[in-house]
This record gives structure tokens, sequence and C-alpha cells, in this order.
């Protein structure tokens, strides 16, 4: 009878075991959606926000790509492609990407800034199993440009050998501003022979080389800067119109009138310009003891044409002071090929506004700046040898200003 006893309840142990089984199974298969969801919710949102963390990157990184173009001078339509391409390189994949020069919202739109705003679409993991639809993500990066200083003097050819050189024994004194030059050469800018300058600083994107001591305010010269922007990029380009006009290299006084003049300008005797635009399809020659003068003037040099002033000549000109070519003196065709255009003239000449040459080397060999020496010269390469005293306070006189070292920074 014991023994009967005691088998039934090793039975009925069992059967009661076998029914606790049967619960926490049943108790698991219900939770275990709940801890399965639970444990992908803690991945995803890792996931999430590192993706997020990347994405604010590549939106930082393509800014500073799409500023750098802009510095360069470059149209909105490359800066949108710099600030594109560096995206695509960050793992941008199947997002979007826009793009504002200026930014269209915050603080800065009225300043010289790259926005770049960046969207994506994260596909679910395991919260698929509890939210439908993809995970959206956005990051918004304002890059902002600041000119350090600002320029009288730009070479802008970005490799050049010395881009910026004084030589001979030239004397220039820049009051107020600096000299810049965007070539990274070992020797983008040189001061060589008995030449003697003086200006707040020599910056260069390359380096600088100094056969003799100059006098700045900064320093020591700044080298491997960023590259300055076109100060003029923003400038049409004259068109030409109307009937070709011609040079009467037969009188010895004569006024001639803006317009388009097809065989270049000779110009001997004494000669004045009337205000407004010069179209010049040719070269532009001053003759020895010429007497040029105008105001309110802007000659453009088409194509490869180029300028060759005499020393013996005087020259006095001027730019415009308001409207389109404000501070405009020479234009050089962006469009042109490699040339050189010579500034010379006698102690009295005076060129007061820019000369901009982008495509040419200026050689600058005249004693003489502009009234109140305001001349600016902005070329693909620039060699001095007159002298001359420079100013930066020139807005007066409808001159803007030359932007010069440029940084970038991540602002917004």
């Amino acid at each position: 009878m014991n023994t009967f006893g005691r088998i039934f309840r090793q039975f009925v142990s069992r059967r009661l075991r076998r029914g606790e089984s049967g619960n926490v199974a049943t108790i698991f298969a219900l939770t275990l959606p709940i801890v399965v969801g639970g444990a992908g919710l803690g991945v995803e949102t890792s996931y999430w926000y590192y993706s997020s963390l990347k994405l604010q990157a590549t939106a930082d990184a393509a800014a500073y790509a799409g500023a750098l173009e802009k510095i360069a001078g470059s149209n909105t339509a490359a800066i949108t492609t710099a600030a594109t391409q560096t995206a695509t390189d960050n793992g941008i994949g199947n997002g979007t990407i826009t793009v504002h020069t200026p930014p269209s919202s915050g603080p800065n739109t009225a300043k010289k800034a790259v926005e770049v705003i960046l969207n994506q679409n994260l596909d679910r993991m395991f919260t698929s199993i509890f939210v439908e639809g993809q995970v959206a993500e956005q990051a918004r990066a304002v890059a902002l440009i600041t000119d350090g200083s600002k320029a009288c003097m730009q070479a802008r050819n970005p490799s050049a050998s010395q881009a910026v050189l004084f030589s001979g024994s030239t004397s220039v004194k820049v009051t107020g501003c600096v000299i810049m030059t965007n070539s990274t050469a070992s020797d983008a800018l040189k001061v060589q022979g008995a030449s003697g300058v003086q200006a707040d600083c020599l910056i260069s994107a390359g380096g600088v080389v100094l056969n003799n001591p100059v006098t700045t305010t900064c320093a020591s010269p700044i080298t491997n800067a960023l590259p300055a922007s076109d100060p003029f990029g923003d400038i049409p380009t004259p068109s030409a119109s109307g009937s070709c006009q011609n040079v009467n290299g037969g009188k010895t006084t004569q006024t001639i009138q803006p317009g388009t003049y097809c065989n270049g300008m000779n110009l001997s005797g004494n000669v004045t310009l009337s205000p407004g635009v010069y179209v010049v399809q040719g070269n532009m020659k001053i003759n020895a003891n010429a007497v040029v003068v105008g105001s309110g003037v802007t000659i453009f040099m088409a194509g490869s044409s180029t300028v060759s002033m005499n020393g013996n000549a005087t020259v006095t000109l001027s730019a415009p002071t308001s409207g389109t070519y404000s501070g405009m003196l020479f234009f050089g065709d962006r469009s042109g090929t490699a040339a050189q255009s010579t500034f010379n003239g006698t102690a009295t000449s005076l060129l007061t506004g820019a000369i901009y040459f982008p495509r040419q080397q200026v050689n600058y060999l005249g004693n003489f700046s502009g009234k109140n020496g305001c001349t600016q010269v902005v070329a693909d390469t620039i060699q001095w040898s007159g002298n001359s005293t420079i100013n930066q306070n020139c807005s007066s006189l409808g001159m803007k200003d030359i932007p010069a070292a440029p940084s970038i920074a991540i602002v917004e």
C-alpha cells in the first residue's frame, strides 16, 4: 500500500511540473515580440543617432566645399556641383541635397555664405513590427566666408611662379591694404633687387620669397592662405554696339566718344576721352609725349587686346563713380588668352580706378598712382617696377573693396 501511495505522488508531481512548463512557454511566447521590439528599439535608436551625426558631418563638409568654390569665384551652379559631389563622396546615397547661396533662412541671409540642407530616409528594422514607414532625417549647415583683410593688389593665377614680383629699384607703399596672390607656388610672391615694399601684409596661397626686407604691419608674411575670390567677377562684360569708330591719328588735339573701336586705339598728341564705355577690339597704344585725359571712363579690352603706355606719356584717367562700371577703369576680357599689358607714365600721370586683367599679366612701370593713391590692380600676374603710393580707402571714388585672406567657418 505504501508503495502504491509513493508511485501516485510521483505521478501527480510530474503532471504539475508539466503544467508549469507549459505556462512558462506560453508567457514567453506572448512576451517575445515585446522583448525583441525593445531590444530592436535600442539598437535602432543608436543607429538613428549615428546616422544623424554622419548626416550632419556630411552637410558640414558639403557646405565647406561649396564655400571654397564660392571663394574661387564660381557661379551658383558650380557651387552646387561641388557641394553635391562632396555629399555624394561622403555617402549621402539616395538622399537629397539643396544648396542656397546666400542662405535662405537664418542670421546669414545677407552675408557671403553657403547653405546646405540634406534629407534622407532610413529603413526600419526591428521597429517595423510596430510602425510602418521610413524614418526621415534632415541636416543643415551654413559655411560663412569672412574676409580677413582688404587688398590693393591681387594676382589671380592659381599656380604661377612669381605671380606677384617687385623688382628693380621700385618703391611701393601700400596703405590700409595688403598685397595678395592666389598662386600656390613656393615663390608666388617675390621681392628682389633693390625694391622696397611697405604694406599692411603680404599674403600668399603659396610661399613668399624676400631677397631684401619689407615693411609690414603684420608680424610676418602669411603663407598657405586660402585663395581670394574675384572682386569683379560679377561685373558684366561690356558688349560692342553701334558702328566702328576710329581715332584720327592726324590730329594733334581731339576729343573721342565712347563706342566700339574695331581697329584698336593709337593715341598721340592731346586726346580727351568723353565719359562712357569704350570697347576696344585691338591693342591700345599711348605714344611718347601724348597727353591723354578722361574722367568717368571704362576701357574694355576685348579678347586678348593689350594696353601699352609709353613712359614719356602723361595719362590722367579716372573711372565712373557710380553705375554698373563704378570704379572700373581698365577691364580685360575674361575670355582672352595669355597676354601682357604695360602701364607707364610720368610722375604727373594719374590712373584712378581698377586695372582688371584676369587673363593677362600687368606690368606696372610708371612712377604714379591714382587720385589720392586710388589705383587697384587685379590681374592674372603682376610685375611692379615703378614707384607708387597706393591707398585702400577709395569708396568715395566709386571703387569697391578687394577681399583678401578669406576664412571659412561652419556657423549654423
